[in-house]
């Protein structure tokens, strides 16, 4: 149980003066609240015996506003660094998912649930701040405080009533121990399913426009009530456990109630223990009633946050499957990139996605990559992302192996446009200076310019200021790519990656943005897939990709004279697009 605290340990040395203060203000605190029954008892022991005077009486009631007023003020140092701490955890915590979550690479992703994910970031990290707060106020009530109470009731009243008072105790440690192992187990499977359900319902919200299309409502629905079932059924047995603690502390805290009056009043009787000495006895059987109570509850915080923490933890545990090797090489600039006879395989997959693929492409030169959907262009562009694990071959960067060159670097050269547009639920503006968060507004409108979107800006209602909506819900597919296009050319990388970034516009807008690229980015290395030949007609290589290997190369004038599928394909486009123009 215990555990949750030692997996926490690096969190309280780096805060132990903090938790030192609370800890210690909290024993003081304990020690403050038993001198009063003490006081009251006295008191009353001297008015049956007729010797309370106007003095004690006034010394007595000045003790006990003294200690209520010094309790106020211990009582805010303690709160103030307990809980601080506990929502200082949570902080770091999300800092620290936050992180790993940027450092992990796609395969990460292909075997966690993004619902998952955001159950671990939001609902275990607050079990785990709670444990780092009320966990450590039930810790020590339960056992500090606990400890004082029955050390004032054994020293200043009688130790055989306190011992006869405590015999529930160790069946109480029995049963608890018995209900924690049940919760861990209980609270871990339903924050499983509660991820579960966080994903379908992040599912169901992207993807409504589908499944409206598909007239599907109802079948979600169901899908969800299904989910949601099982939800509620997985909480339920967790409230199962968690309904157990309280009843069962309140019957052993009775039974000790039932003991002390009891037997107090067999002592009074015998004049073993004063009539003032029983009334202060029973008080501080009623005060044990909350650190019995805390005994229950910190054995269900432990093990809520044990399970959650071991969740984080495992999240956090994750090593990126593409890190730094020893002895860098620094490469101011990529002059050349040569590929030489590459094998790549995704980690899910069985065959070979990219085979023996060699090419050189110099430093201010444009690669085309053209073929079938599925031939292999979008994982053959991926390589210099260092998204998964280099394969078989080698890529050199000016002639240095790219896992000889830090990822930080060889990323850096990048400027990247995916097939799915990421954009962000803020401004057109802010999308685009995410590129170069320090560009100026000639920059932006520079970016407009070469990406053909500055006539849109001028007919959205707001212009660069208008809200994109969640993942540019707002915007047409045409005008999501060219943000993205405005965004890569913002930065005005060394290597600039399309990824069918022109699928989505008109002939006549590619051919523009085509044109600002070639001009603007003399001396600069761009990349295009694209199932649109004509996006590619000028480049200084083009590659036709076919299950993953290269089945033809050279420029558009000579892959025109093989006769083969690159021939062909643009025929037919050239073909449609005439009718297309006819129409």
């Amino acid at each position: 149980m215990i555990a949750v605290f030692q997996k926490l340990g690096w969190f309280f040395r780096e805060e132990w003066k903090r938790y030192s203060i609370a800890v210690v203000f909290l024993v003081i605190n304990g020690v403050l609240e038993v001198l009063p029954p003490k006081l009251m008892g006295t008191s009353i022991d001297q008015i049956f015996a007729g010797s309370m005077t106007t003095t004690r009486l006034f010394l007595i009631i000045g003790l006990l506003l003294a200690i209520a007023l010094s309790n106020y003020g211990v009582t805010y140092i303690w709160m103030k660094n307990l809980f601080g701490g506990s929502f200082l955890v949570s902080r770091k915590l999300r800092s620290n998912l936050m992180g790993q979550f940027l450092k992990m690479t796609p395969t990460f992703y292909e075997r966690n649930r993004t619902g998952d994910l955001m159950a671990r970031a939001t609902n275990d990290i607050q079990a785990v701040s709670l444990t780092a707060g009320f966990g450590i106020l039930t810790l020590v009530d339960a056992t500090v405080y606990l400890a004082v109470i029955l050390l004032t009731m054994t020293v200043l009243i009688s130790w055989k009533l306190t011992l006869i008072c405590i015999l529930p105790m160790p069946l109480a440690a029995y049963v608890l121990s018995k209900y924690g192992e049940m919760l861990h187990k209980r609270f871990t499977e339903a924050q499983d399913i509660f991820g579960k359900m966080n994903d379908q319902v992040l599912e169901n919200i992207s993807g409504v426009r589908v499944v409206r299309a598909y007239v599907q409502e109802e079948a979600s629905r169901k899908s969800f009530r299904e989910i949601s079932e099982e939800t509620y059924k997985k909480n339920l047995s967790v409230a199962r456990i968690d309904s157990l603690f309280e009843p069962t502390m309140k019957l052993l805290n009775g039974i000790s109630f039932l003991l002390g009056i009891g037997f107090g009043a067999y002592y009074v009787y015998h004049q073993e223990i004063t009539i003032g000495d029983m009334i202060s006895f029973n008080i501080y059987l009623a005060m044990l009633s909350w650190p019995m109570y805390a005994i229950g509850e910190l054995v269900n915080i432990m093990q809520r946050g044990n399970a959650s923490l071991d969740r984080v933890n495992e999240t956090l545990a994750y090593e990126p499957d593409v890190q730094n090797e020893h002895n860098l090489v620094d490469v101011p600039m990529p002059s050349t990139i040569s590929f030489q006879n590459v094998t790549f395989r995704y980690p899910s997959s069985e065959v070979d996605n990219l085979r023996d693929v060699t090419f050189e492409l110099n430093r201010g030169q444009t690669l085309g990559i053209v073929g079938r959907t599925g031939s292999g262009k979008t994982t053959l562009m991926c390589q210099l992302l260092r998204e998964y694990p280099l394969g078989k071959g080698e890529i050199l960067i000016s002639g240095t192996p790219m896992q000889k060159i830090a990822v930080e670097q060889a990323v850096g050269w990048l400027g990247y446009v995916p097939q799915g547009q990421i954009l962000f639920s803020k401004t057109i503006l802010q999308n685009i200076r995410f590129g170069k968060p320090t560009s100026s507004m000639a920059d932006v409108e520079h970016a407009l310019v070469m990406s053909a979107l500055q006539k849109d800006i001028t007919y959205l209602p707001e212009g660069l200021d208008t809200m994109v909506g969640e993942k540019g819900v707002s915007l047409s597919g045409g005008q999501k790519q060219r943000v993205s296009i405005a965004r890569a050319l913002i930065a005005d990388p060394e290597i600039l990656l399309l990824d069918d970034a022109l699928s989505a516009v008109d002939a006549k807008t590619e051919t523009e943005i085509i044109t600002h690229i070639r001009a603007e980015r003399t001396g600069k290395t761009t990349w295009i897939t694209t199932h649109r030949l004509s996006a590619v007609q000028h480049a200084d290589l083009i590659l036709v990709m076919d299950e993953g290997t290269i089945v033809e190369r050279g420029t558009h004038d000579q892959l025109m004279k093989q006769n083969g599928w690159y021939k062909q394909q643009y025929e037919r486009q050239q073909i449609e697009a005439t009718l297309t123009d006819g129409e």
